[in-house]
């Protein structure tokens, strides 16, 4: 099976369409793709990089090195590398949500998306907290961040909330919810039958027993024993300082983090270059870059495309899984 995937470029300004450019000089074997960007940016960013670009029908097999399927959707003006212009937030916005919508119709079995640039959005007058709950609104479900590379899998609890704010957003319902979609996502995208989930502790000592908080003893515990009671294998709460040293990583298949900066520090610093970030819980597999939009190298040349060739190979393992189920 070989899959046709959606590609969205992001942010015109950024690295994104020369990713995408450099992506398209890689002949495919493992999936078809279809790019939702601005033409004309995507032939600036070929001509600054002196690569081949041949722009086809959505819908036509990209084959030859420089061949992209392009789903048109027109910037409002004219991009300039590193210089994010406001007015073209609809059209990096409207990107998404069409190549969402053909991914929930069937006509994609999968997302990939570039990086975008969240202040320029909204200076274009579009509220706009991050793609991963853009998505979550459209499909109309609930879902759970990851970020993955070759030497661990990380979920959130809780993503983009200041510290203060994190210890009320945990529940226990919400913790049954997450890991309930951490737990699917590792058996129908992966391909684990019988997954082991690691479950951080939210204090110091992940409580010390009570004596440095309770939110593991009144809150985590009581999620992890109603869903051991349902047959999962949940590890923990675990402290976070520890958890992530090699011999204890070896038996878990995911860690769920309860904040951003307890998971993802550890993450990036074991490969950054090969990091993914999923959003798990969706009806069809979104895997994107884990890196910005990164403007001062937009149109050098020098954007690392690592993360996005990653980001389409583990988009393209996951429909096909998801295929054979």
């Amino acid at each position: 099976m070989r899959p046709r995937l959606a590609l969205v470029a992001g942010e015109p300004a950024g690295v994104g369409p020369e990713l995408c450019v450099r992506l398209a000089q890689r002949p495919r074997t493992d999936c078809r793709l279809t790019v939702f960007a601005d033409p004309d940016t995507l032939q600036a960013a070929a001509d600054a990089l002196s690569l081949p670009l041949r722009l086809l029908d959505a819908d036509a097999d990209a084959e030859a090195p420089g061949d992209i399927a392009l789903h048109a959707c027109p910037n409002r003006v004219a991009s300039r590398f590193g210089e994010t212009d406001p007015r073209n937030a609809r059209a990096v916005i409207d990107a998404l949500h069409a190549a969402a919508d053909g991914c929930l119709h069937g006509r994609f079995t999968g997302l990939v998306t570039g990086p975008v640039h969240k202040a320029a959005i909204n200076a274009g007058n579009i509220a706009y907290t991050g793609t991963t709950e853009l998505l979550a609104a459209q499909a109309g479900c609930e879902v759970v961040m990851m970020l993955a590379n070759d030497v661990v899998r990380v979920a959130l609890a809780t993503t983009h909330l200041p510290l203060r704010a994190v210890a009320d957003a945990i529940t226990g319902a919400s913790l049954v919810t997450q890991l309930r979609i951490v737990h699917a996502a590792l058996r129908d995208d992966f391909g684990i039958a019988s997954p082991t989930i690691a479950v951080l502790g939210l204090n110091p000592h992940a409580g010390e027993a009570g004596h440095m908080g309770r939110e593991e003893i009144d809150v985590i515990e009581p999620a992890l024993a109603r869903l051991r009671a349902e047959g999962m294998q949940l590890v923990g709460p675990l402290p976070a300082d520890t958890a992530f040293l090699p011999a204890k990583l070896s038996h878990f298949d995911a860690v769920l983090a309860m904040y951003h900066d307890q998971g993802l520090p550890v993450l990036k610093y074991s490969g950054f270059e090969r990091a993914v970030n999923l959003t798990l819980g969706l009806p069809y597999p979104r895997v994107a870059v884990d890196h910005g939009t990164a403007l001062d190298l937009a149109g050098s040349g020098r954007a690392d495309p690592s993360s996005l060739f990653a980001a389409v190979e583990t988009c393209a393992r996951f429909a096909r899984n998801r295929a054979a189920r």
